[in-house]
């Protein structure tokens, strides 16, 4: 987490979808769905639908400059 005196402008958060039975793993064909300019560690997704499993989760950190690396994905499921 940054620090409050932290450069950091603003967060990017990407996610694909899939409904593969069993571990879930990426489809290519799926597009990442963007969420830009947050300005916040925390963000409530909304939208998502019951049932449904979301991997690729990813978040990066930004400053007007530059994009920082993504982090490493997490993988969640709505039930």
């Amino acid at each position: 987490m940054p620090d409050e005196d932290s450069k950091i402008d603003h967060y990017v958060l990407e996610y694909r979808k899939t409904n593969f039975e069993g571990p879930p793993r990426a489809k290519e064909d799926q597009p990442w769905m963007v969420v830009e300019g947050i300005k916040s560690t925390e963000y409530t997704l909304s939208g998502l639908k019951f049932d449904m499993k979301y991997m690729n989760f990813r978040v990066r950190a930004c400053n007007k400059a530059v994009a920082g690396e993504f982090s490493e994905p997490v993988t969640l499921e709505t039930r």
